[in-house]
């Protein structure tokens, strides 16, 4: 599922094959680089986002110079894939079930990093392959100026208001958009249920969309009225896009609801870059690091020891509160991922 800075996110630099660092040089001729695939969200447009400021302290305290991908979380891991047997990233950073995908496929290996012993259960793998370096939320955006309340419900959705006016990200190629289904088969009961309303969205929606993290901007113009997201894009963009407003579907009768897609890291199999990716996770999850989640990236720390006070950490909370979260079984949605994305796919005709 892709997403974008920590605000709206643009790639550093979007490599074709053969990889090479963005100068020109070859990454894996430098020993003192560390080149990381990652889902959108975390760096910002504007050198402002949680990656901007811990890639530069980590330059400046290693040396090691980062090499920035970016991508939806599906196209990040079909990337590896295709690399697999000439590996060119040193780390991986997608949203679930991408990272658990990319560990069935044999794409990470062991690696602990300091500090992930204060990461709940929940967003570390059992074998030691990924952990999660930001938490976040699943969301919906809307246009404040133009709908002057968020919308509540999914029905709500399905309003002739909303024909060419919504847009989610694509399912199976962004980590976002596949949130979409994983939410809408909770939310209804089922898979036949969700993706018979999906069907239904489908008149209103605007078309794919590979990265949702280009959804916002059109929200906040007014060239959307909604779309999806996550909290931690949406909160950091809202920053630079006044018209941006983050709001959580509820099924009908019930409360809104969302679910944990935290940003989970993994040490790419046969990574040309090995020590320093492992230099790279170490420091990600650094206290330092975890204490500016909040306060530059707008997103949640990863660690249970740290417990933010600022500002947007409070404005997150309150965004939080009345929510109910659900814990998805992702073990599940990864094995059954395609067979969820052919649905979704006859149900749309997409």
């Amino acid at each position: 599922m892709p997403r974008k800075p920590l605000l709206p996110v643009t790639a550093l630099c979007l490599l074709a094959l053969p990889l090479t660092a963005c100068g020109g040089n070859s990454a894996a001729a430098d020993e003192k680089v560390v080149t990381v695939y990652s889902a959108d969200g975390l760096k910002g447009e504007n050198g402002d986002g949680w990656y901007d400021q811990v890639f530069a302290d980590f330059r400046k305290e290693t040396g090691i110079k980062v090499e920035y991908v970016e991508g939806g979380s599906g196209e990040m891991v079909q990337r590896a894939v295709r690399e697999k047997n000439n590996p060119q990233a040193d780390v991986l950073v997608t949203l679930p079930p991408f990272i658990q995908q990319a560990d069935a496929k044999g794409l990470l290996q062991k690696y602990t990093p300091e500090g992930s012993d204060q990461v709940g259960a929940a967003d570390k793998a059992a074998d030691g392959t990924w952990t999660a370096v930001v938490n976040n939320y699943f969301g919906f955006v809307y246009n404040k100026k133009e709908l002057k309340q968020a919308p509540t419900t999914w029905q709500e959705l399905l309003d002739d208001r909303y024909d060419d006016k919504l847009q989610y990200s694509t399912p199976g190629v962004a980590g976002d958009g596949t949130a979409v289904v994983v939410k809408a088969v909770h939310d209804f009961g089922g898979e036949q249920p969700a993706m018979e309303y999906l069907k239904k969205l489908q008149s209103n929606n605007v078309g794919p969309s590979a990265s949702t993290g280009k959804l916002a901007p059109k929200v906040d113009k007014g060239e959307l009225l909604v779309a999806n997201g996550d909290v931690q894009m949406n909160f950091a963009q809202s920053k630079t896009m006044p018209n941006l407003g983050i709001w959580f579907p509820a099924p009908e009768g019930g409360r809104p609801t969302t679910f944990a897609l935290p940003y989970a890291a993994g040490l790419v199999t046969r990574a040309p870059h090995s020590a320093n990716g492992r230099r790279l996770l170490d420091f990600l999850l650094d206290r330092r690091a975890q204490e500016q989640v909040s306060a530059i990236g707008g997103g949640f720390t990863a660690r249970q020891d740290v417990r933010a006070t600022d500002d947007n950490a409070r404005a997150l909370a309150r965004l939080m509160d009345g929510v109910e979260v659900f814990t998805p079984d992702w073990t599940d949605v990864e094995k059954n991922l395609t067979s969820y994305v052919d649905a979704w796919k006859e149900a749309t005709g997409s």
